[in-house]
C-alpha cells in the first residue's frame, strides 16, 4: 500500500523532535525521507496542520493483539490473512507505523486456542506484505515460553526468516514472575472465553510445574544460543528477583519487558538494559496483575520504552500522559519512549525520529478532551491512512 512519495511539506504544526518541540514548525519530505525541518512560516504550498502535533510514526515492540483478530471467539479461527489486514488497519488508526508482531512459539493443549499458531500467522503476515495490502511495516517478535517441551524446535522452524527482530524469554509457571500470586493466574484463566474450572486449572498448573522442572533450564540455554547465533536481540520477561536480573545479564538481553518489582528494575537499569513497560499500565494507573506501576518506574528514571501490549491505542495515549504525570519527562522525551528508543533497541536506526535523512514515517495527531486522534499517517513519505 506504499509507494515513493513526491515532495510534501507539512506546516503550522507542533513538531516533536527527539530533544525538543518546535511549537510552530514545518517538515518537508521527499523520496521517502525527511528532507528539511524549519521553524515559523512554512514554504508556500504546504499542508496546513492547523496546530496539530506532528510526530514520528510509533514503533511497537510487543503486541499480541493480532491473536484477538485471528481467534475472535473461543474455537473460532478467522482467515489469517484477513485477520492480519484487520489488525494492521487498527494499528494505523493508532499511529503505529512499525510493529513487531508478537507470536507465541509454543503449543500447550487445553490452554488457549492460539497456541502453536506462530507459523500460520507468520505466513499470513508474509502473504499480506507481498500483496502490498499493509499500512504499517511489520516485523516479528518470537515469544518463547521456555518450559514448553517443543519451544526450541518451533523456534528453529521460524528462525531463518529475515523479518525476526526480537526474541523474548518467558516463563509463566504459576507462582513466579508476573504471576507470583497464583490466585491472579487463576482469575486470568477463569476470565478467558468460557473460563476454566478449578479442577481444570489444577491439571494445567501441575503440567506447567512438571514442564518447568524438566525442560526450562535446557530450553533457556538453547533459545539464548539460537538468538545469539542469528544476531537477534533478546528480551527478558517479567523479571522479579535479583536472580532474574543476573540471568538477564548473563544471557545478554537488550530489553527487559515488564519487570514486576522496583528491585528488578533498578538492577536492570544499572546493567544498561532498556526497560519496557505496558502503556495500558500508564493509562490505567497501575498493573492489571498487581505488579509495579509504570509511572512509579518513570518517576525513578527507570522507564525507557512503552508497549501497547493488549490495547493498540494505549501507545500514543500513554506517551502523552507520561509527559503530564512525570515532571522530569517532557513531551519530546515521552515520545522517544514510543519511537526513537524502541527503534534503536532492535536495530531499526533508519526511523523513530523527525530528523533529516530518516524515513518519512510520520503521524499528524489532534488532541481533544485529552484523547489523541491520528488524523493522517505517512509511511516512507506516502499517506496510507
Amino acid at each position: 500500500m506504499t509507494s515513493t512519495g513526491s515532495d510534501t511539506v507539512f506546516g503550522n504544526a507542533r513538531v516533536v523532535l527527539a530533544d525538543r518541540v518546535i511549537e510552530r514548525g514545518w517538515v518537508a519530505f521527499a523520496d521517502g525521507r525527511i528532507a528539511e525541518i524549519g521553524e515559523g512560516m512554512a514554504p508556500a504550498g504546504s499542508i496546513d496542520a492547523q496546530g496539530d502535533l506532528l510526530l514520528p510514526g510509533l514503533i511497537e515492540l510487543h503486541t499480541d493483539h493480532l491473536e484477538a483478530h485471528y481467534v475472535p471467539r473461543p474455537k473460532v479461527f478467522w482467515n489469517p490473512v484477513s485477520a492480519v489486514v484487520s489488525y494492521d488497519g487498527q494499528l494505523a488508526t493508532c499511529g503505529i507505523t512499525t510493529v513487531l508482531d508478537s507470536l507465541r512459539v509454543w503449543r500447550e493443549d487445553g490452554a488457549e486456542d492460539v497456541d502453536g499458531r506462530a507459523g500460520v500467522l507468520a505466513a499470513a503476515i508474509t502473504a499480506a506484505r507481498e500483496s502490498n495490502i499493509l499500512r504499517a511495516d511489520h516485523f516479528l517478535h518470537l515469544r518463547c515460553e521456555v518450559p514448553m517441551p517443543d519451544v526450541v524446535e518451533e523456534a528453529r522452524e521460524l528462525i531463518d526468516r529475515p523479518d525476526i527482530r526480537l526474541m523474548s524469554l518467558m516463563d509463566h509457571t504459576p507462582g513466579q514472575r508476573q504471576f507470583r500470586d497464583e490466585v491472579k493466574l487463576r482469575d486470568y484463566y477463569r476470565g478467558k472465553g468460557a473460563g476454566m474450572t478449578d479442577a481444570e486449572l489444577d491439571v494445567l498448573f501441575k503440567r506447567r510445574f512438571d514442564y518447568q522442572k524438566a525442560y526450562a533450564a535446557k530450553n533457556m540455554r538453547e533459545i539464548v544460543a539460537l538468538a545469539h547465533q542469528y544476531r537477534i536481540p533478546l528480551a527478558s520477561h517479567d523479571d522479579t528477583t535479583e536472580e532474574n536480573v543476573t540471568d538477564a545479564i548473563r544471557d545478554r538481553v537488550s530489553v527487559a519487558e515488564f519487570p514486576t518489582t522496583m528491585e528488578a528494575a533498578r538492577g536492570l537499569h544499572q546493567a544498561g538494559i532498556d526497560i519496557l513497560m505496558g502503556a495500558p499500565n500508564v493509562v490505567r494507573g497501575g498493573s492489571h496483575s498487581g505488579n509495579i506501576a509504570a509511572i512509579d518506574l518513570a518517576r525513578e528514571g527507570l522507564l525507557d520504552i512503552l508497549s501497547s501490549d493488549y490495547v493498540p491505542s494505549s501507545l500514543l495515549t500513554g506517551a502523552l500522559q507520561l509527559s503530564k504525570q512525570v515532571p522530569a519527562i517532557d513531551l519530546a522525551a515521552a515520545v522517544c519512549t514510543v519511537t526513537k528508543t524502541p527503534a534503536e533497541a532492535v536495530g531499526l536506526n533508519d526511523r523513530g525520529e523527525i530528523a533529516v535523512g530518516k524515513r518519512a514515517d510520520l503521524i499528524r495527531v489532534h488532541v481533544a478532551r485529552d484523547i489523541p486522534v491520528v488524523r493522517s499517517f505517512w509511511r516512507e513519505g506516502s499517506r496510507v491512512a
